[in-house]
C-alpha cells in the first residue's frame, strides 16, 4: 500500500477516536431538549415530564428550551444548526415531521434526511374543544352551527402549519365549510382565548384539553381518534357522531442533528423509553392524555421509516383540503 493511502487511513482513524471517546463519555454536561412550541402547551408539558426523568437516568441536567414560531420551524432550524453531539435534542412531532413537509409548497427542511432519528415515544389523540358559551353540546349540533353561522365564527391554532391548525382545517374541509383561522404563537395562548371567548373552537391535544374540559372552562365535543380515550371515556369519537373515516392523532419523537454518533443515539433511545416506562411517569402521562408506544415501535430504524410513511400519508389529505401555503 502506498504511503499516501496509509496516511489517509490513519487520519480517518485518528478522527474517529475522539468521536468514539466522546460518545462513550456522553453526557458529560447538561443536555438541551428544544421544544419548537410555546411553554405551557401539550408538547411542552410532555417534554418537561419526560425530560426530568431522562436527566435523572443520564446523570445530567436536562434543560427545556422553547424555540417557537412558524409552526415549529424556528425550533427545528435551531436543532439543525447545532452540533450533532447529542447535547441538543429536538422534540419533534407529527406537525414538524409530517404536516410541514406538505403544508409549505417549498419545503423549509427535509424531515427524512436532515435529522438523526432517535426515538418515537408518545402518542395522544386530538379533541374538538369549543368555548363554553357556544350553544352546542354534540358534534352534529356543532356541524349544523358551522353550516348556518360559519361566516361569523373563528377557530384558533398554535400557528400556521401546526397540528392544531391542520386538525381543524381538515375537520372544516370534511364538513364542507370555510372558517376564519386565528393563528397564535403556541397552543397555550390559543386555549386562553378560547376560554375567554375570543375564538369559537380549537382542535387541541387531549393532554392540554383535559384540565380545561374537566374544569368546565371549555366544552369537549369529540375525540378525533378511532377509539375513545381512557382518560376521558365520556367524550365520544367523531366517528361515533357521524363523521366517518376521520382521525387525527398527535405523536412526539426525539431527533438529533444529522450525523449524530450511533452510541449517543442508542443511549438517548434507551433513556427516553426507560423514562416513559417509569411507573410514575406513565401515570403522569396518562393524566395528560398521553401514552407510550409499543416496544416493537421503539427503535431509531422504526422512527426513520415511520416519519417517511407519515409524510406520504398526510400529503394527499393536505393537498386535497387546499391547505398548502407559500
Amino acid at each position: 500500500m502506498k504511503p499516501t493511502a496509509i496516511a489517509k487511513i490513519c487520519a480517518v482513524l485518528a478522527a474517529l477516536v475522539p468521536a468514539a471517546a466522546a460518545a462513550q463519555d456522553y453526557p458529560s454536561r447538561p443536555v438541551t431538549i428544544v421544544v419548537p412550541f410555546a411553554a405551557g402547551g401539550s408538547f411542552d408539558v410532555v417534554g418537561r415530564i419526560v425530560g426530568v426523568r431522562m436527566g435523572e437516568l443520564l446523570g445530567q441536567s436536562v434543560v427545556i428550551e422553547n424555540a417557537t414560531g412558524a409552526g415549529g420551524i424556528v425550533g427545528v432550524k435551531r436543532v439543525m444548526a447545532a452540533a450533532p453531539d447529542g447535547y441538543t435534542v429536538l422534540l419533534g412531532s407529527v406537525g414538524t415531521h409530517a404536516y410541514n413537509q406538505t403544508i409549505y409548497k417549498t419545503r423549509r427542511y427535509d424531515a427524512v434526511n436532515d435529522f438523526t432519528p432517535v426515538a418515537l415515544f408518545s402518542e395522544q389523540p386530538m379533541v374538538l374543544e369549543v368555548r363554553k358559551t357556544l350553544p352546542v353540546n354534540s358534534l352534529p349540533e356543532f356541524i349544523a352551527l358551522l353550516k348556518s353561522n360559519g361566516a361569523k365564527m373563528q377557530y384558533g391554532s398554535a400557528g400556521v402549519g401546526s397540528t392544531t391548525h391542520l386538525a381543524c382545517s381538515l375537520l372544516n374541509a370534511k364538513v364542507g365549510v370555510t372558517i376564519a383561522h386565528v393563528p397564535y404563537r403556541g397552543s397555550a395562548p390559543a386555549a386562553n382565548d378560547l376560554i375567554g371567548g375570543q375564538i369559537d373552537y380549537l382542535c387541541g391535544n387531549l393532554g392540554a384539553a383535559v384540565p380545561l374540559i374537566t374544569g368546565k372552562q371549555v366544552k369537549g365535543l369529540a375525540v378525533l381518534s378511532s377509539e375513545r380515550s381512557a382518560v376521558m371515556p365520556e367524550i365520544p369519537t367523531a366517528h361515533e357522531q357521524g363523521l366517518k373515516d376521520f382521525e387525527v392523532i398527535s405523536w412526539t419523537a426525539f431527533f438529533l442533528p444529522k450525523g449524530a454518533p450511533k452510541a449517543v443515539v442508542d443511549k438517548l433511545n434507551q433513556v427516553a423509553h426507560a423514562a416513559m416506562d417509569t411507573p410514575a411517569i406513565k401515570q403522569r402521562m396518562l393524566e395528560v392524555g398521553v401514552t407510550g408506544v409499543a416496544k416493537d415501535r421503539r427503535s431509531p430504524e422504526y422512527l426513520a421509516k415511520f416519519v417517511a410513511d407519515e409524510v406520504q400519508r398526510w400529503e394527499g389529505p393536505i393537498k386535497a383540503a387546499g391547505l398548502q401555503i407559500d
